[in-house]
């Protein structure tokens, strides 16, 4: 039975004598064995051969490995992080930590509970490996990069290596995500531009580390929700969702708020995310050649390195607001901005969903109130070099310059408003 992941093998007298650890694990081949039968073979460490199974620790530079005993010798199991591959087989004798990560989850749990019955004693129904050095096709296991550009390459019979930190499947005509990526948890990396995607499975979330993913050039029409409320929200930094067919991004896609890098170029969006200003660590957004009109009022908040809005459809400031003011206010009306004034917490379990949906969706009034149907729409103009440090045109008129909506929750904030009556 072989287990591969990192391992670090740490001496618990190193801090009695005033040393560290590296504190980095190395790949390895982690076997559990059944003892030597015959002399002449590197004894066990911190025990007598031939009692019970061992524990064999290879590496590239170590092929042979170095054994240690398991029968009544493991003091404690450290497996609080089991589940993201990661636990600790503390040892008597050697007193010794050996350190476990890197390793698919599944095939850890079978394996320390191979290692526990190892340790009572007890027979183990799996077939135990066999005190061999370690080929070198075993390391191949712990690639981390893998590239795959065309669909002749793309691995149909076999899987990927579960170690794989950056993964590259371009222009295999894959029609969806492959369900096999989805359980790279240590993904960091994920470039499948140039393919024939339509969607998005909804357990894309499950790589939990992931902080790059490429969607260039496919045939999304959509971007779901979910999306955006996994825990992609606290890793995701880099999206490229450019080259496809998506008219609108949902409500929740400022939730991604760890976004540096946005590519929307080449899509059919009408509109950007309305709560756009709620990504603070934006700084890198493309949004070229879509059909927007205008950008959204929190447009306006945002700070970037660079900004590319050539090529749309943006319409020349209105003369007239739009005036939706209901005196006196509703119930309705009255009941959201206390919600929203207060952070009052709210969810579809609590209030009907249309109406989370109302209050995800306020407007921000320049003095800071919210509301919800009940406002003075205006459209004014913004210079883009007040958001971004570099810009491109917006158009093959050196235009720096976009319309951007503004929201008043009174007449006395609309007349008040300089920039809105020029």
């Amino acid at each position: 039975m072989r287990l591969h992941c990192e391992v670090e093998v740490l001496s618990r007298h190193l801090p009695v004598l005033g040393l560290k650890s590296r504190g980095k694990g190395v790949r390895a081949v982690v076997s559990l064995c059944q003892p030597p039968r015959r002399s002449g073979l590197q004894p066990l460490a911190g025990a007598e051969p031939g009692r019970g199974a061992c524990l064999l620790v290879s590496t590239m530079k170590d092929k042979h490995g170095t054994r240690y005993q398991l029968k009544e010798n493991i003091e404690q199991l450290f497996t609080r992080f089991v589940d993201e591959g990661k636990a600790t087989v503390r040892l008597k004798e050697p007193p010794v930590d050996i350190h476990l990560s890197k390793a698919s989850p599944g095939n850890l749990k079978s394996f320390l509970s191979a290692v526990r019955m190892a340790h009572r004693g007890c027979d183990i129904s799996i077939p135990l490996s066999t005190l061999t050095p370690v080929k070198t096709s075993e390391f191949e296991k712990f690639k981390t990069k893998m590239v795959i550009t065309s669909k002749k390459d793309y691995p149909l019979s076999r899987s990927f290596p579960y170690s794989l930190e950056h993964l590259q499947t371009s222009h295999c005509r894959l029609a969806r995500v492959d369900m096999r990526m989805l359980c790279l948890k240590n993904l960091r990396k994920l470039d499948l531009s140039h393919n024939c995607i339509k969607k998005l499975p909804a357990t894309i979330g499950d790589l939990t580390h992931l902080q790059e993913l490429n969607l260039n050039d496919n045939h999304l029409e959509s971007f779901a929700a979910s999306f955006c409320q996994s825990t992609l929200q606290k890793t995701l930094q880099s999206l490229d969702l450019s080259k496809n067919k998506i008219k609108a991004l949902p409500v929740q896609f400022c939730q991604l708020r760890e976004l540096r890098n946005l590519n929307l170029s080449d899509n059919e969006l009408i509109h950007l995310p309305f709560k756009i200003g709620q990504l603070t660590n934006l700084r890198f957004l493309s949004a070229a050649r879509n059909k927007i009109t205008n950008l959204p009022c929190e447009f306006k908040v945002l700070s970037l390195e660079y900004l590319d809005l050539f090529g749309n459809a943006f319409e020349k400031p209105g003369a007239l607001p739009i005036i939706k003011l209901q005196v006196p206010l509703t119930l309705l009306e009255s009941c959201a901005q206390t919600i929203l004034s207060n952070r009052i917490p709210y969810g579809p379990h609590i209030i009907p969903f249309h109406v989370c949906r109302d209050l995800d969706t306020a407007k921000t009034c320049v003095c800071g109130r919210l509301c919800l149907e009940s406002f003075i729409q205006g459209t004014t103009t913004i210079n883009l070099h007040s958001i971004a440090h570099t810009v491109v045109l917006v158009d093959n008129v050196d235009r720096m310059e976009a319309p951007i909506i503004s929201y008043f929750c009174s007449l006395t904030c609309y007349v008040n408003s300089s920039d809105i009556l020029k």
